[in-house]
């Protein structure tokens, strides 16, 4: 069982990295495999609408993300971390998933996987930042586990965060658990909307 916590922070080691390694830790605890993947440094192109990948599961943009498709589909579950700028989630969080818009053929998706959730902001923004995860979580046809949403603005604010760094410990754990009970979507709605449930044709 592999565990994937993918930090979407532009800044290396900073509170996304570190909510995301205690809840890693959690998980290898409970006896998965894990690996902290970081968009830091990386190049990771905005996706650019072209249609390609419908017709071929294939994006023809080829950088870093290349790589991460590949961990993304050995991976049992998935953390996503990301910090909130300007009260959403990071830019390089959206690019991230909008790339994995590739993923799109049965042998080639993120569904019946787990997925879970770190959101680190200054302020505002946390409920927003979850809540549009969740909704990519779902739309995936992932199970969703746990969040985490943590306040921290300088870098290594959450490690004074008592609760919140054992809620990142016991999100690790709960993914290892889920993970366990070999969820799977009802084959007959596998196919991921687009806008479900507002065609008109």
């Amino acid at each position: 069982m592999k565990i994937l916590g993918i930090s979407c922070s532009p800044r290396k080691q900073g509170n996304t990295e570190l909510l995301l390694g205690e809840a890693l830790q959690g998980a290898q605890g409970e006896g998965a495999e894990v690996e902290l993947y970081s968009v830091s440094g990386k190049t990771i192109e905005q996706c650019d609408g072209c249609g390609t990948c419908w017709e071929t599961g294939e994006c023809h943009i080829k950088d870093d993300m290349q790589e991460l498709y590949k961990k993304l589909l050995e991976a049992d579950g998935i953390i996503f971390g990301t910090p909130v700028y300007f009260y959403a989630m990071a830019a390089q969080t959206k690019t991230v998933i909008d790339r994995t818009m590739a993923l799109n053929r049965p042998e080639r998706s993120l569904a019946n996987k787990v997925g879970g959730i770190v959101a680190v902001a200054g302020s505002l923004g946390l409920i927003d930042a979850v809540k549009d995860l969740y909704f990519y979580i779902v739309t995936r046809r992932m199970l969703p586990a746990n969040y985490v949403a943590a306040y921290g603005g300088a870098k290594g604010d959450v490690k004074k965060l008592e609760k919140g760094m054992k809620a990142a410990r016991d999100l690790g754990r709960q993914m290892v658990q889920l993970v366990a009970k070999k969820f799977e979507y009802p084959a007959e709605f596998m196919a991921p909307p687009i806008a479900y449930g507002t065609h008109t044709f």
